[in-house]
């Protein structure tokens, strides 16, 4: 299955949304089974400020789909997300 890379940067001044939308995060994204890797960018502070996420779908229209139903999209966090193909060219997923 195709894999996707969520490169998504969070709002100025957001970390309280962050906190707030968290636990459902980590939830949701670990229970839909198509999380390959993920975590959070963080600023120079060493504070969370965007996730880069890794996901199998279907395809380009199917990681929208992930992206729109992740509670952080729901809670307004995003500044900005770029989806992308991926494909591993060192390490393993």
């Amino acid at each position: 299955m195709p894999l996707f890379a969520l490169s998504c940067i969070d709002k100025p001044n957001s970390l309280e949304v962050r906190m707030g939308a968290r636990q459902d995060h980590l939830a949701w994204v670990g229970g839909t089974g198509m999380l390959k890797l993920g975590g959070p960018y963080l600023d120079e502070k060493g504070d969370m400020a965007g996730s880069l996420m890794i996901i199998e779908a279907e395809d380009l229209a199917a990681a929208k789909a992930f992206n729109a139903n992740d509670p952080y999209t729901k809670a307004g966090l995003w500044q900005s997300v770029d989806i992308r193909p991926f494909r591993t060219t060192f390490g393993q997923i």
